[in-house]
C-alpha cells in the first residue's frame, strides 16, 4: 500500500500530477485545490496518496492532509460514488465543506460539485451523516499525522529537502477541540457536530472558544 509519496514534481496535467521518487514515475490524480496548491515542476512535493486497486486498473490519488485522504475514503464508500465523484466534490469544498455539508444535511451544497446530481447528494448525506462527527473530530490530529509510508527504491540518489508536512487549518483544528468538548459536556455527537458545523458555517474564522460558545447558543433549549 503506497500511502505517501516524497519527490520531485516532474509534470502537471489538468487532473494529475507526476512525481519522480529516486527515478521512478508516479502518475497521482489530484483535486483542482490540491493541483493549485502544488509548487512548479522541478519542486520537492509531498501528497498523502490513497491506491485504488481493480482488474485491470491501478490509480494513485493525492491529498495535501490526511483528512482529506479520510474523506475520500468514506466519500467512496457510498453506493455509486467513485474516485472522481469524490475528487470533484473535495475539490467544490475543501474537507472542512464536506464536513458541514453533510453534518447539516446540506445536499444542495454537494450537489454544487460537478457531475453530482441530486439523488447522489442526498444518498452522501443520509449515508455519512452519523460517521461525519467521528472525521470531524480527527481533523486537529489526523493532519498532523505521519504517511503510511515514503516510496524510496534502493540504492538511489540523497532524496530532494523535503517540504513541511501542511499543518491544518485554524478551522479544522478549532472545529476538532469544539466537537471534543461539547462531547466532554454530554451533547451526543450527531446534536454536537451539527452545531459546531453551523456555528462554522457562520463565523468560519472564530477560534476554539468562540466557535464553542456559538455552538452551546444553537444547543440551547429553544423557548
Amino acid at each position: 500500500m503506497i500511502g505517501k509519496l516524497t519527490g520531485v514534481l516532474d509534470h502537471r496535467g489538468d487532473d494529475h500530477v507526476l512525481i519522480d521518487v529516486r527515478g521512478v514515475g508516479y502518475m497521482v490524480y489530484c483535486t483542482d485545490r490540491t493541483l493549485a496548491a502544488l509548487p512548479g515542476p522541478g519542486e520537492a512535493v509531498s501528497l498523502y496518496t490513497d491506491l485504488l486497486v481493480r482488474e485491470d486498473l491501478l490509480q494513485l490519488f493525492g491529498f495535501q492532509t490526511l483528512l482529506e485522504k479520510e474523506w475520500h475514503r468514506l466519500l467512496m464508500s457510498v453506493q455509486g460514488v467513485g474516485a472522481k465523484a469524490s475528487l470533484a466534490i473535495l475539490g467544490a469544498l475543501g474537507a472542512d465543506g464536506v464536513g458541514r455539508a453533510i453534518t447539516l444535511g446540506d445536499a444542495a451544497a454537494i450537489k454544487a460539485a460537478k457531475g453530482i446530481g441530486p439523488k447522489t447528494a442526498q444518498r452522501i448525506v443520509l449515508d455519512l451523516k452519523d460517521k461525519a462527527p467521528g472525521i470531524m473530530a480527527l481533523g486537529g490530529t489526523l493532519a498532523q499525522a505521519t504517511g503510511e509510508a515514503v516510496v524510496e527504491p534502493e540504492g538511489a540518489a540523497p532524496a530532494p529537502k523535503r517540504r513541511a508536512a501542511p499543518k491544518p487549518s485554524p478551522s479544522a483544528a478549532a472545529q476538532s477541540e469544539a466537537l471534543s468538548a461539547l462531547q466532554n459536556l454530554g451533547y451526543g455527537p450527531s446534536d454536537a457536530a451539527q452545531a459546531v458545523a453551523q456555528a462554522a458555517s457562520e463565523t468560519p474564522e472564530a477560534e476554539t472558544p468562540a466557535l464553542i460558545r456559538a455552538a452551546l447558543r444553537l444547543l440551547a433549549p429553544k423557548g
